[in-house]
């Protein structure tokens, strides 16, 4: 390796691999999954020594264990259970699981895919997420330039919200997967926990999705569900009809957890589709729900009409917000909301990675479980990555059907 490890313990992950991983482990631990890596920016090339460098990161990443403390701290989170601590405590990254390969057909250079069981294969994504970023701006930029562009536009926007220029009211760092480095986002991370100290400040830092850094800092880590988990449980059994994937995530998820950890996810096949299953005893249980496609605007009065609809009272349930937030969108978004529902958000790149330079916009995303086809077809076009273009039209048509006559 070039640069120093980059990933430096198993808790720098985001909180929901967590959540999920519990239930994976307790409900669908023969599942297995096949995830795969794109660069949706059209000009970035990783080169040949980039790409060796991401081989050795996620090499040294895989020799790493739990700490004792470490599974301690996860052992008092109160929706953590005890069997999946122990689970952990034998649990390691496999490098045979990985293939990262130079691939000229890739637009970006690279290719990366994982296979496995769905135990392990979840566990791989945000860190090698945050290891391709890291190499990629350490090796392609001047660094330490970058670096000083990064602290000076946060402390721009950190003020901001100590002057009350923006009111972005609670809010959580969801920025670990684009980050620009481990650096950066423990410099944010740390300032934005000392937020509160500024007296007269209306906006409320609540936690990170970081699991390490909210450990360090003692702070909330913060994060439920992802779309792989409505997919997985959706769409991996083959006696399921797609288009009721969400009832199936939502059943596992109540199974696991009752009343606590409750933020459902709408998007993953239409939030429309999505509340047909989300009637009033999954309203009632779950806290909330996430935004993460769509016009953030219409989507919060869809739902809040929904919850009117079910005789919720919408200002008793949150609106979490986690689509390309800044703090600016969040301020308006808080304004309209404002009192007819709860309103948080989960910020990321804006926060972790926002330099002189463009972000890059990568993802890894399942796209087999079971051996077969899975996709999202998100609020938005160009969210999904399914490799067969038959399966999104099944999956599609499956949707429209049951919109036309369930």
């Amino acid at each position: 390796m070039k640069l120093n490890p980059i990933i430096t313990s198993l808790l720098e992950t985001d909180a929901y691999k967590f959540s999920m991983g519990q239930c994976i482990y307790h409900q669908f631990s023969d599942y297995k999954t096949t995830w795969s890596f794109k660069c949706r920016n059209t000009d970035v090339v990783f080169t040949p020594e980039m790409i060796d460098e991401i081989r050795e990161q996620i090499a040294a990443y895989c020799k790493l264990r739990f700490k004792e403390e470490e599974l301690e701290y996860l052992n008092n989170i109160v929706w953590i259970k005890g069997s999946y601590v122990d689970y952990l405590r034998l649990w390691k990254p496999r490098y045979e699981d990985f293939e990262i390969v130079n691939d000229e057909n890739e637009a970006c250079g690279m290719r990366i895919e994982c296979r496995g069981t769905w135990l392990n294969t979840s566990m791989y994504e945000i860190p090698t997420l945050a290891i391709v970023n890291e190499v990629y701006f350490r090796m392609a930029y001047n660094y330490d330039e970058l670096m000083e562009s990064f602290k000076e536009k946060f402390e721009e926007k950190y003020r901001k919200l100590v002057d009350g220029e923006f009111n972005i009211g609670a809010f959580s760092e969801f920025g670990l997967r684009r980050r620009l480095s481990a650096q950066a986002q423990e410099l944010a991370v740390e300032r934005l926990s000392h937020l509160a100290e500024n007296k007269g400040c209306k906006s409320k830092f609540v936690g990170t999705s970081n699991v390490f850094l909210a450990k360090k800092f003692g702070i909330t880590p913060v994060g439920t569900m992802a779309h792989e988990w409505i997919m997985c449980t959706g769409q991996g059994n083959h006696k399921h009809n797609p288009a009721y994937s969400n009832w199936y995530a939502l059943d596992a998820w109540v199974k696991e957890y009752g009343v606590l950890n409750g933020t459902a996810l709408t998007d993953t096949i239409t939030t429309d589709c999505f509340l047909r299953d989300f009637q009033l005893t999954y309203a009632t249980l779950f806290s909330g729900v996430r935004h993460d496609s769509g016009d953030p605007f219409v989507w919060g009065d869809k739902i809040i009409k929904h919850y009117e609809e079910l005789g919720i009272d919408s200002k008793t349930k949150t609106l979490l917000f986690s689509d390309s937030l800044d703090f600016e969108r969040a301020d308006k978004l808080l304004k309209y909301f404002e009192g007819r529902a709860k309103v948080a958000f989960g910020i990321g790149t804006y926060i972790s990675n926002d330099t002189k330079v463009p972000a890059l916009n990568i993802v890894m995303k399942t796209t087999k479980c079971n051996g077969m086809d899975v996709a999202k077809v998100s609020d938005v076009a160009g969210k999904g990555m399914c490799k067969n273009p038959e399966y999104v039209d099944y999956l599609q048509r499956c949707i429209d059907w049951r919109m036309k006559h369930d």
